[in-house]
């Protein structure tokens, strides 16, 4: 079930911490974008900054992972401040899984 308060983001940048933290830890451009533009959650984290979350299966065997996209959106455009992916969808989730 998506988030009605999870709105696409379409215009934003990727940081150089941003993309220094995708490229160690192996998530694509593509996979970000993804989850940029149809989020199943949003968070606020505090005032200018939320996280936009999607579940995802990922490796050989497929395994569930959560990819959590932290963006600063108190500019124009939204900075990508990080992005990371974790096997612990439940403590992070929000509602039913």
């Amino acid at each position: 079930m998506s988030d009605p308060f999870a709105e696409p983001v379409a215009d934003y940048v990727l940081t150089g911490h941003a993309l220094f933290e995708m490229n160690r830890r192996g998530l694509t451009e593509e996979l970000v974008r993804r989850v940029l533009h149809v989020p199943e959650q949003r968070i606020d984290v505090r005032p200018g900054r939320i996280v936009l979350q999607s579940r995802v299966q990922m490796g050989e065997p497929a395994k569930a992972y959560l990819i959590r996209v932290f963006l600063d959106v108190d500019r124009k455009p939204a900075h990508v401040v990080t992005v990371y992916r974790t096997g612990q969808i439940s403590k992070y989730w929000r509602g039913q899984p």
